[in-house]
């Protein structure tokens, strides 16, 4: 790949978030990107701006539609990539997308939970190609989410050395 991941978010009109930063006083004991050898386990991450966690809040199909539901997974996909550079060092380390579950806390009776996820699965993909950026995804509905989200999604990929 000649150009940079980077580059070809900037070229997209993208830039990526600042890492995560955790409201004051809520104590979450775990890490939002796990390395493990070769492996990076990337914890649900809600959406993210330079202000910190950015949300969305609400159920889908009651407080947010499908599409602007599917452009909040595309941010999340941002604030995952942030938090996966910040970590990694370069996103170019990606070696593989292994697989992608999202959770969208859903009105009774949405049943479009798919098509949220798009959001998040079309920007990995655009960012990284179809070779690297292809894989599994699972997509729920859920009757409530921590913080009354309205999605959370993680991930796993593979890393080069």
């Amino acid at each position: 790949m000649t150009e940079t991941l980077e580059a070809r978010l900037a070229a997209m009109g993208l830039t990526l978030p600042p890492p995560i930063r955790v409201p004051e006083g809520l104590h979450l004991p775990f890490t939002f990107v796990n390395i493990r050898g070769e492996r990076a386990l990337i914890s649900g991450h809600p959406k993210q701006d330079a202000g910190g966690i950015a949300g969305p809040y609400g159920q889908v199909g009651k407080d947010l539609g499908t599409a602007e539901a599917a452009e909040a997974a595309r941010d999340i996909a941002l604030s995952v990539l942030a938090n996966l550079k910040a970590e990694i060092g370069e996103l170019s380390r990606v070696a593989g997308w292994v697989r992608v579950f999202g959770m969208v806390n859903s009105a009774p009776d949405y049943a479009e939970q798919h098509l949220v996820l798009n959001g998040f699965s079309d920007l990995v993909i655009d960012v990284f190609g179809p070779e690297v950026g292809r894989h599994a995804r699972s997509a729920i509905g859920v009757a409530g989410l921590p913080l009354n989200f309205a999605m959370e999604i993680e991930a796993e990929v593979l890393l080069s050395p």
